[in-house]
């Protein structure tokens, strides 16, 4: 029996330590790391802005730190769960990989994600405090071109995926091809 499902404790972070995709908590909630800048000074520490995104309530803030300011990382839960259907209400529901117990995702916590999301797909659901905040689907992941223009001249043309989503693919990729796509960035990287 091997426990698939992984757990991140709560560490303390510094501003040198922050990477995009790191989910911090701050004021008792989830916020995950967009982007950031550091502008160093002539004199004076170095300051550090960081766009985060809460990933309880879907909203971004931006805020700017001195360097060495700390921060706790979120304890956050993994776990490994197979997308089954949505119903009409928009709720996704996943079956947990160990576990069998099926899990309801409210549409706002999907939505940047949802277009990616196909039948059947492994994806991981991440907990904070008992309750799912963010779905990850893997990256990068095979999608077949369900509609697609004839082969062109062109660099790029758009292509309608299985999964519902547009990415540009090269003009010589035919429509029934299978392809690797980056979910994280929406692109298009290689046939399959």
């Amino acid at each position: 029996f091997t426990q698939r499902w992984s757990s991140a404790l709560k560490v303390a972070v510094d501003t040198s330590d922050i990477k995009n995709g790191l989910t911090i908590e701050l004021d008792g909630e989830p916020y995950k790391v967009l982007n950031f800048s550091i502008m160093k000074q002539a004199r004076g520490a170095a300051k550090t802005t960081i766009k985060f995104k809460n990933l309880k309530r879907g909203t971004t803030i931006e805020n700017t730190y001195r360097s060495g300011e700390k921060f706790e990382t979120a304890e956050v839960l993994r776990k490994p769960s197979q997308y089954s259907y949505n119903d009409e209400d928009g709720n996704y529901f996943f079956m947990d990989s160990e576990s069998f117990e099926v899990v309801m995702v409210d549409s706002k916590i999907v939505e940047d994600q949802k277009k990616w999301i196909a039948e059947g797909m492994e994806c991981d659901l991440i907990f904070f405090k008992g309750e799912v905040i963010e779905v990850r689907t893997p990256s990068p992941y095979v999608y077949e071109i369900v509609e697609t223009e004839p082969n062109v001249k062109q660099d790029f043309k758009p292509a309608v995926l299985d999964c519902g989503a547009t990415v540009n693919v090269p003009g010589f990729v035919e429509q029934g091809s299978k392809i690797k796509v980056d979910t994280e960035k929406g692109e298009y990287l290689e046939r399959a």
